[in-house]
């Protein structure tokens, strides 16, 4: 999304990590245009079972902060685009380590799933990993419905066809969003109108529209409208509220919509809180927009407004675009830094945020809120990724996983380390972990001057009889460790618990008895470190942290039922994946856990959910087995794992392979070098080449290096054999020696190029071929599929090789690159023939090399522009290498 005028517009249009190709079965979060909006339904979508979240909403409270400056009135609505992509977004995490696993939740009171493009979808409802992470944590998490700009796509059909009525006056498009919201299990929708061309009339029909909505929502449902469109129907943002913006707000006495959010150059906010108090409404339910995508914690912007010194915050806080710490990031260590400082300032400490800087931090205005109010309570401090994965210690995964439905409730203060030396340092930290893919690490010098009061969590939890803690850590020192509890009465105050001093390499855990402190309600929980001797290396792991009633009735789970698999999908036949599901168990689930029984009948960890069903992704065959055993296990809230159950998937029959290679070039001077790629099927054991004239003329070699002496055409052929049988691939003609090959070059460079479209006047097809790689020179096309960018050469010319810089060569995103794609010859512009076929490209650039072809006119058909459902074609150049 990039801003023009006073607005803010989607344009980080998202896609896939993973091809849909390869993994034909992988269910994708939902994203919709209006019709297939009103065409959707759950039981005619084939992924809405795995989209949906079964976390509940949790309850939270705010109390009092740990920064005296924060208040308690203002709110925050951060608009975050948790996931890369509009589409190609995996329902249930996927296997990369590298993830927005955002885990400031404590700071926000509203979070809005940004995203929607005029190439993918205008409506986004949440991802069900984070519907699940954001109510773990007692934040609600609304959906977008984005009309984007003309210049960026948009189309005022669709605010039509979003506002057509019945004559029974209900609106189908808002009744299909609530559905959406009730069937998923998020909190509402974010509306967002942009698209010129609208009326008086428009605008009233949208007010109309809007008190459909909110008046037909359920009473949790939060909708929220953004200052763009005005009463006269045209896009004029305001930043602030005032009567051309306030009837999308309250009329008269009737509520429309719940929030508004303010376009981000205000100047003024007192005037906007007055406008909402003379509407009956409060200034809080106005969220005065700051725009930190570009800029982060480097954004200027003039907090006294919003927060004036000694006086209530004017309005609530909007931020835009937080998850810029993530884009901006260049590893998850450092994701994680820059998260801190955007949120609590740059000495990294919520109760501290006093600096010179200019941004002191989000937590510097607004107290920290926490859903830990009941019993029982547990943190593995688990991120919801991770480069392995643990359970109760042992290591049951060697690769790299996000899901945030696996995010535990973090600690509360990152970081409050209170020393009268140099405090210990704090981390979470994945190289290590009792149960998930993360710990908390603590490491430092700790000797008797530097004794360390790590504050980690807020809560509101009583003591019963029968309540305990337990702590699991692990550490080469001694532990030097007590936890340390603050109650109600005395919050101030803090008792300490020892733990033993046991040096422990192993997880080891200890159970301290809080009978002693039967009906006081615990506040704070923290950790104490101390020694009487100095520690150079003092470094501890602390796995899990848990509160909870020793007789409360939790049971050891049985077995699922009904356990089975519903769909499969078989490529090359060592490739499959399968979508599984079974019946929910009565008893209070955690998650479910699904493992991979391997041949040697060792376990390994695919992934988990709350949910009933999951998908496994693409596994690849061992040792040519016949039978795959996978197994689902019920975990409960102690983390205790039940009973498990099985299910078993016969693979296909081996296949034999099928051949195919590539060379890096086809026209050479005599003498030079070939080198030639096996791209034959993954279950090749086996290569016999032949090169005519070649030297060598024979190989056995996967990706042999062939010299070529003699001038003159000379065909390839390769056999790939398995156990199963071989293919054998001929190329004719395809290497061509002759001593003008020096004088290859760009045949492109500079010719007439024409194109289907152009998203705008400076991303014309001629910036294909004018040899920039850079921001402002690419050809750039929106609308319907195939694209085609087509070059005059000027002359026939001999043809031997095409060069494509696609999106990520010009810095965009990788998910932005050519997928499909076909490359056509022509000598009179009228008949062509195909001499590139591509499927599946991820690379940010690509070279095709063909057997020597002549001709006039070349075409770049575009069949698939991105690595997900986007539409739009990006690209940076295209060369045309001949004589």
């Amino acid at each position: 999304m990039k801003k023009i005028g006073a607005g803010f517009i989607f344009l980080l249009v998202m896609c896939a990590a993973l091809s849909t190709t390869a993994f034909a079965k992988q269910p994708y979060s939902s994203y919709w245009f209006p019709e297939q909006l009103l065409q959707w339904s759950p039981a005619s979508d084939p992924d809405a079972a795995f989209n949906r979240s079964t976390v509940p909403l949790q309850d939270r409270f705010v109390a009092d902060g740990v920064n005296a400056h924060a208040t308690k009135a203002p709110k925050v609505m951060a608009l975050s685009a948790l996931n890369p992509g509009t589409s190609g977004v995996p329902s249930q995490g996927s296997s990369k380590f590298e993830a927005n696993t955002f885990t400031y939740w404590q700071y926000v009171d509203k979070l809005v799933y940004w995203g929607g493009s005029a190439g993918e979808g205008i409506i986004v409802p949440p991802s069900a990993d984070t519907i699940d992470a954001a109510h773990k944590n007692g934040v609600p998490i609304i959906g977008t419905v984005f009309f984007p700009p003309t210049v960026y796509g948009g189309k005022y059909e669709w605010v039509k066809q979003m506002l057509q009525q019945n004559s029974d006056g209900s609106f189908p498009a808002a009744d299909k969003l609530i559905q959406v919201a009730s069937h998923y299990g998020f909190d509402g929708w974010f509306i967002n109108q942009e698209t010129e061309g609208g009326t008086p009339a428009d605008a009233q029909q949208m007010k109309v529209f809007l008190s459909y909505l909110e008046s037909h929502k359920s009473n949790s449902m939060h909708i929220v409208w953004y200052d763009s469109m005005t009463n006269e129907g045209s896009i004029s943002w305001q930043n602030a509220l005032n009567d051309k913006n306030a009837m999308f707000l309250q009329d008269n006495k009737k509520q429309i919509t719940d929030n508004m959010f303010l376009n981000f150059w205000w100047k003024d906010l007192k005037s906007s809180a007055e406008k909402a108090r003379s509407l009956g409404r409060s200034p809080y339910d106005l969220y005065a927009g700051i725009d930190v995508e570009a800029k982060g914690y480097d954004t200027k912007v003039n907090w006294n407004l919003l927060f004036p010194d000694k006086d209530p915050a004017v309005t609530s806080l909007g931020i835009y675009r937080p998850d810029w710490a993530f884009n901006s990031a260049e590893s998850m260590e450092d994701f994680f830094v820059r998260e801190n400082k955007f949120w609590v300032g740059p000495n990294g400490n919520p109760s501290n945020t006093s600096s010179d800087q200019a941004w002191k931090g989000i937590a510097n205005d607004v107290i920290e809120s926490s859903p830990i109010n009941e019993l029982p309570f547990t943190t593995n401090f688990n991120t919801g990724s991770g480069q392995k994965y643990f359970v109760r210690g042992k290591q049951v995964r060697d690769k790299s996983w996000n899901n945030r439905s696996l995010q535990d409730i973090l600690p509360s203060w990152r970081w409050i380390a209170d020393s009268k030396g140099t405090p210990l340092s704090p981390v979470l930290d994945w190289s290590d972990a009792y149960y998930g893919g993360s710990s908390l690490k603590v490491s430092g010098v700790l000797n008797p001057n530097n004794a360390t009061h790590l504050k980690l969590y807020k809560t509101d939890l009583k003591i019963e009889a029968s309540t305990k803690l337990s702590i699991t850590y692990k550490t080469q020192n001694k532990p030097s460790l007590k936890v340390g509890l603050a109650f109600a009465d005395q919050p101030d105050q803090n008792i300490f618990l020892n733990v033993k001093d046991k040096t422990s390499p192993d997880w080891t855990t200890e159970t301290l008895n809080l009978t002693p402190y039967k009906g006081k309600r615990i506040v704070a929980l923290s950790l104490y470190f101390d020694s009487k001797n100095e520690v150079n290396n003092y470094n501890i792991q602390i796995g899990q942290l848990s509160i909870q009633n020793a007789n409360d009735p939790i049971k050891p789970l049985p077995a699922v039922r009904d356990l089975k698999v519903t769909q499969t999908d078989f490529r090359n036949g060592i490739y499959g994946d399968a979508r599984l599901q079974w019946k929910q168990l009565d008893q209070q689930v955690k998650q479910y856990e699904i493992y991979r029984v391997l041949p040697d009948g060792s376990e390994m960890f695919i992934g988990a959910t709350p949910n009933h069903v999951f998908y496994v992704p693409e596994m690849r065959r061992i040792d040519k087995e016949t039978i795959t055993v996978l197994k689902v296990v019920a975990v409960n809230g102690r983390y205790e794992q039940g009973q498990s159950s099985s299910v078993k998937i016969s693979w296909p029959d081996y296949p034999k392979p099928t051949a195919e290679f590539k060379t890096d070039r086809t026209l050479v001077a005599p003498g030079e070098s070939v080198n030639f790629t096996d791209l034959s099927t993954e279950v090749t054991e086996g290569w016999s080449w032949t090169f005519e004239s070649g030297s060598p003329a024979v190989s056995t070699s996967k990706n042999p290096v062939v010299t070529f002496a003699q001038e003159g055409v000379y065909s390839v052929t390769l056999t790939a054999t398995n156990s199963s049988g071989q293919d054998t691939i001929t190329k004719k003609a395809l290497i061509t020696v002759s001593k003008e090959a020096g004088a290859v070059k760009n045949l492109a460079l500079g010719k007439t190029a024409t194109a289907d479209h152009a998203c705008g006047e400076k991303e014309g097809a001629p910036n294909a071929v004018d040899g920039k790689v850079t921001d402002n020179s690419k050809w750039c096309a929106i609308g319907n599929l195939p694209h085609w960018l087509q070059v005059d050469l000027g002359a026939e010319h001999q043809l031997s090789a095409f060069v494509i810089k696609h999106a990520e060569s010009g810095g965009e995103w990788s998910g932005f690159n050519t997928s499909d794609y076909t490359i056509q010859v022509s000598s009179d512009g009228t008949n062509w023939t195909d001499v590139v076929n591509v499927q599946g490209n991820s690379a940010a650039e690509s070279t095709d090399s063909i057997a020597l072809v002549k001709a006039r006119y070349v075409k770049l058909l575009i069949l698939k522009p991105t690595q997900g459902a986007d539409t739009a074609a990006r690209i940076y150049e295209f060369e045309v290498k001949g004589l």
